[in-house]
């Protein structure tokens, strides 16, 4: 199986983080180079390891916050 390769492009913000070290962030991120989407995950402090996560698009960004007010 083949890897996933991932770029950050843009840290929005930090959420949270865990007494390890692992963040909880918004991020604009390209995905095995395809273009990039708003992505809100768990990050280990070095970047490598990742937990779950979703991605949206600009639109479903904006509905996400038209929704949260």
């Amino acid at each position: 199986m083949a890897g996933i390769n991932f770029e950050i492009k843009e840290t929005i913000g930090v959420l949270s983080e865990s007494p390890k070290g692992w963040t909880k962030e918004l991020n604009l991120v390209s995905w095995n180079g395809r273009d990039p989407k708003y992505d809100l995950r768990d990050w280990s402090p070095d970047k490598e390891k990742m937990g779950k996560g979703v991605t949206l698009t600009e639109e479903e960004l904006e509905k996400l916050k038209s929704l949260l007010k």
